[in-house]
């Protein structure tokens, strides 16, 4: 990733975590609050496992450290990547910095915690349900969404560099 783009992944790290900070002091042991009624609440969750709560309930003394690796590796893969792609794949270099943002927030809660915090409801009235989530995990989402999309713009542009590494050509 450029330079410019880790003030972005910096100011959503800043964001997950002041909104979790602020989810823990107002939501643990207390009632949900309802934001917009029979759509969006918060509530404190805490979450061991990973997006919407897969494995939460695997009990192993080393799924934080499973967990944490993922994370780490995810976030040396992300950089690396960004370094090497075209600068001028601005839709990619976005998408770069802001999964990786959501990537170290709940990293970040992972190391502290050994869960991650959750705290935004999704429904409509009470018959779906989104599982619990976090800004982390919408900047995780969008990132993702940016990247296919920026995917399917760009399919030459992967190509050719995959035949320039092929060829042996940097």
């Amino acid at each position: 990733m450029r330079n410019k783009y880790y003030l972005t992944t910096i100011l959503i790290l800043f964001i997950d975590q002041f909104s979790k900070w602020i989810a823990c002091r107002s939501l643990i042991s207390k009632p949900a609050v309802e934001v917009i009624r029979g759509y969006l609440r918060f509530s404190y969750t805490s979450n061991t496992g990973v997006a919407f709560g897969f494995f939460n309930h695997v009990d192993s003394a080393w799924k934080p450290y499973v967990l944490g690796a993922m994370a780490i590796v995810a976030i040396v893969a992300i950089f690396i990547y960004g370094r090497h792609a075209s600068p001028d794949r601005k839709l990619l270099q976005w998408a770069l910095a802001i999964t990786m943002g959501g990537i170290l927030g709940n990293f970040i809660d992972r190391l502290l915690n050994g869960y991650v915090v959750d705290f935004i409801e999704f429904h409509i009235h009470e018959s779906f349900y989104w599982p619990t989530f976090n800004v982390a995990d919408s900047a995780i989402s969008v990132g993702i969404a940016l990247l296919l999309i920026d995917t399917v713009k760009n399919p030459a542009t992967e190509k050719a560099a995959e035949q320039s590494t092929i060829n042996g050509q940097s």
